[in-house]
């Protein structure tokens, strides 16, 4: 229907007929000469109307009507530079409109539109070019991802979205089964045990671009459906996925947005990331540390009585933060972290501060202060303290403009704790995930507390993008898993005894990695919301405003299920 797209058109096709189709971004009226800017896909052309046959049509014009256009390319007198076709117009002698646009509810490319709105009329949202790269550049990503992959040997394969629910993870989303009442399938949170079924199976390399699915709150960078880059490999250990890693999101970063990343990326123990920076996905685009301050137990400071642990960070600009400044931090972290800090400041060769009257001079000097600097400090158990301080860490390096968000700094964690402990449960769960290898498996009889996990963490700017571990490979290291998880063989045999059974046929050592596509397009776009490189997103809670889901369903599609639902009524008549 057209002769090109709205990006094409230069001064080399003076004097061309051409057709061109699109939307009407922009209309101006300068009385008997009209103006119209023709968005599509790939950019902008300027029309101009005035010959009278199409002159008449074109004053109806509204914007988003959708029209076609055949005229005359000439060299345009205000040129515009900001865009590709600014060098000229194209002087219409026929004019078609194939769809009008009703009164519209936003303004395509409106700043200031709010979210809940945007979402909604997410079909005019994204009309916005703003808004289409993102979703260009998600498309560039997945297919610079199988670049990588199917170069290196890898076959791309699919797993089935109805299966088991297990526990040792995120809530499930269940599915219930007409056919089979009263049982439920669960959408998956990660294909898991089906791409470790795929190296029982002999297939060696595996990949997918897949949808997962958890059920749990919400935040910017969060969504209860999500799409993971999974990869599992046989006869590998952690150094042949950490290359592949690199590799992988070295040629994304090439292709997409022309950036060479340097590699290999640098390595770090979760012990050290949380000593040094609170985080297990720390940023290190700035290097504000963690500091041990335990030395000032002795110096009985009545905030400070009795704790396990003191640690500080020292900031620079310490005029900036005033006692009113400070009172809003210790509001905020109470709150969230249920931590408040003190703090030292010096200038001028001078301290001051909540607690100075407490310290002589050799436990000031010992916080190596220089001026113009303050100390922020807090005390409780160690994971409390680490935790607040580096998320303090963060919103402090923002706060004071120390983050430079022109810089890539890639790090690989590794070491991670293998189970966590459960007060209230009195139980072990697997931090990762119950088929992931110790580092040594006599640990986990012997000291799971302490036991290490194969597993490993690819983290950008302080964000994970993606995980994975050297996956148990030897049956009777994976009972042992369960039992120490507190499985019986009754509860392994009712949850896991497919696999548990597969795992007994012939395992090859096997690992892999999953990403966070979503995640990896956010950071490339430089978003700070993962909706926006989602074409369809729901909402904090879970809610997707132009569809309406969820919704209620009708009595007969439940009685169908044989399902009741409690609580007031959620069916249509």
């Amino acid at each position: 229907m057209r002769s090109h797209y709205n990006n094409e058109l230069n001064l080399n096709n003076l004097g061309e007929r051409v057709t061109l189709n699109g939307w009407v971004s922009k209309s101006r009226n300068l009385g008997g000469l009209i103006f119209v800017d023709l968005r599509d896909r790939f950019g902008i052309t300027q029309l101009t109307f005035k010959e009278e046959k199409v002159y008449e049509l074109a004053v109806t014009l509204k914007n988003e009507d959708v029209i076609a256009i055949t005229g005359l390319v000439i060299e345009r007198e205000s040129k515009n530079k900001n865009i590709k076709t600014g060098d000229i117009e194209v002087l219409v002698d026929t004019l078609e409109v194939l769809s009008r646009a009703n009164p519209l509810p936003i303004i395509v490319g409106d700043s200031n539109v709010l979210e809940e709105t945007r979402l909604k009329y997410r079909y005019l949202d994204l009309r916005n070019p703003k808004q289409q790269n993102y979703l260009i550049k998600r498309h560039e990503v997945m297919q610079a991802t199988r670049k990588v992959l199917v170069g290196d040997g890898f076959y791309e394969l699919e797993t089935p979205l109805l299966g088991k629910s297990t526990p040792e993870g995120a809530r499930d989303y269940l599915v219930p089964s007409r056919v089979h009442k009263g049982q439920f399938y669960a959408l998956p949170q990660s294909p898991q045990m089906y791409k470790q079924l795929f190296m029982v199976a002999g297939f060696e390399k595996y990949f997918q671009i897949t949808k997962c699915f958890r059920d749990e709150d919400l935040r910017s960078d969060r969504q209860p459906e999500f799409t993971q880059i999974d990869i599992e490999a046989s006869f590998v250990d952690e150094e042949h996925i950490y290359n592949l890693s690199e590799k992988l999101l070295k040629g994304i970063f090439k292709d997409v947005i022309n950036e060479d990343i340097k590699t290999p990326f640098l390595r770090m123990n979760f012990e050290d990331a949380m000593k040094n920076y609170g985080s297990d996905k720390p940023d290190m685009r700035f290097e504000v540390l963690i500091k041990d301050l335990n030395n000032l137990s002795a110096a009985n400071i009545p905030f400070f009585e009795g704790v396990e642990h003191i640690a500080g960070i020292i900031l620079p600009e310490q005029e900036k933060f005033s006692r009113k400044v400070i009172d809003k931090l210790n509001e905020e972290y109470k709150l969230k972290y249920k931590q408040v800090f003190a703090f030292v400041k010096k200038s001028n060769d001078t301290y001051s501060g909540s607690i100075v009257k407490f310290l002589n001079e050799e436990q000031l000097a010992s916080l190596n202060l220089e001026n113009e600097e303050v100390i922020f400090i807090t005390g409780g158990d160690y994971e409390s303290v680490q935790i607040a301080l580096g998320a303090l860490r963060i919103k402090l390096a923002n706060d004071l403009n120390l983050i430079n968000d022109n810089v890539y700094k890639f790090l690989i964690v590794t070491d991670f704790p293998l189970l966590e402990y459960d007060k209230e449960e009195a139980r072990y769960f697997a931090r990762h995930h119950p088929f992931t290898a110790p580092k040594d498996p006599k640990q986990l009889i012997s000291d799971p507390k302490n036991a290490v996990a194969r597993a490993y963490d690819i983290v950008l700017n302080g964000y994970e993008l993606g995980g994975g571990s050297i996956r148990i490979h030897d049956q009777k290291i994976q009972k042992q898993m369960f039992n120490t998880l507190g499985f019986s063989d009754q509860d392994i045999l009712e949850q896991f005894g497919f696999f548990a059974e597969a795992l007994g046929y012939g395992t090859p050592p096997h690992a892999g990695i999953a990403f966070g596509l979503d995640r990896i397009v956010m950071l490339l776009t430089k978003t700070n919301n993962i909706k926006d490189v989602i074409a369809f997103p729901k909402t904090q809670n879970a809610r997707d405003l132009m569809t309406e889901a969820p919704g209620v369903v009708t009595k007969l599609q439940l009685d169908e299920l044989g399902i009741k639902v409690k609580g007031e009524s959620n069916e249509k008549n």
